[in-house]
């Protein structure tokens, strides 16, 4: 038995795929943090979204420039494209959003799932925040909620709730296309980690099998790739069925207890990633700087021996 949002997202795909009416998308990759930014449209209206957008940050000068989003602006524009949509599938723990910046250039309402509020209280706490730091989500245009419908111009669109990875993480169905976040890689890669805080294995394997009842031609658009052994190159689209036959970790054949164990026994093996304490404190802010101190100067804490 499926749930009323999936069900709603499993006939979305199924009648855009015998209509035609599949969105565009375009993928821009930084290879720094292995991150894949979507810019999804319309081709009927040129009502777009970009997805999962990044920032260059120089960790040793603490410099933030531009030229990914500025990579994406004019793409935007050479394609006369109208941004609603600023879409993050969760707080990301290895690059900053630039959603603010392409916001500025681009407009758009840069949105999250609402469950953003447990990781602003968790990770406010981790980082000792002030108490001007808002822990309502309102630093954020937009909380989704699961089963929350949108759309880009004539194309229908649903918010997935998919917590594991992070207590936040979203997928968003937008016609036969579900962008996933970092809950799936590449078939050959296999699943996110599940050891950040708040994030939890069995949930995430619940959340992939609910994605998997998504009809086997619907795309898939991952958050990351890493080049998976054996492979040169590097992918971050896929489908649904291809997740379900193939994926090393989460194919259709392996058990809840089996993938918990082989979760949390990878995870226990790897380190934090390089950019999670700056890209954190940002990314909780929806892409913003913390506040100015009094020297005028904006600041990233450093906290000690606690991830």
């Amino acid at each position: 038995m499926t749930d009323t949002a999936l069900r709603q997202a499993i006939a979305q795909v199924t009648e855009t795929v015998a209509l035609g009416t599949m969105p565009v998308v375009r993928t821009f990759f930084d290879e720094p943090t292995f991150t894949a930014t979507h810019v999804v449209h319309d081709p009927a209206t040129k009502r777009a979204a970009i997805i999962d957008s990044v920032a260059d940050f120089d960790q040793p000068s603490g410099r933030i420039t531009h030229a990914s989003a500025d990579a994406v602006i004019a793409y935007v524009r050479a394609e006369g494209l109208s941004i609603d949509w600023l879409l993050e599938t969760h707080a990301h723990a290895d690059h900053l959003s630039d959603a603010p910046y392409l916001q500025q250039h681009l407009g758009g309402k840069i949105v999250i799932g609402r469950d953003i509020l447990t990781v602003q209280g968790v990770f406010g706490t981790i980082f000792n925040e002030p108490d001007s730091f808002a822990r309502d989500g309102s630093q954020f245009d937009r909380l989704m909620q699961d089963g929350e419908s949108f759309a880009l111009g004539s194309i229908p669109a649903v918010a997935l709730h998919v917590p594991g990875h992070t207590p936040a993480c979203m997928a968003y169905v937008i016609g036969d296309a579900v962008f996933v976040g970092d809950t799936l890689f590449m078939p050959d890669y296999g699943t996110a980690r599940a050891d950040f805080p708040g994030g939890d294995a069995r949930t995430l394997f619940r959340s992939i099998r609910r994605l998997m009842q998504l009809p086997d031609e619907t795309r898939v658009f991952l958050c990351h790739d890493y080049k998976a052994p054996n492979r040169d190159t590097f992918v971050w689209e896929t489908t649904i069925g291809a997740e379900r036959t193939g994926n090393v970790h989460v194919h259709g054949d392996v058990a809840e207890d089996d993938f918990v164990k082989m979760r949390e026994a990878r995870d226990a093996t790897l380190g934090m990633p390089r950019l999670i304490l700056p890209s954190i404190q940002i990314n909780i802010r929806a892409g913003h700087l913390p506040e100015p101190e009094g020297n005028g100067t904006r600041y990233l804490k450093l906290p000690i021996n606690v991830l």
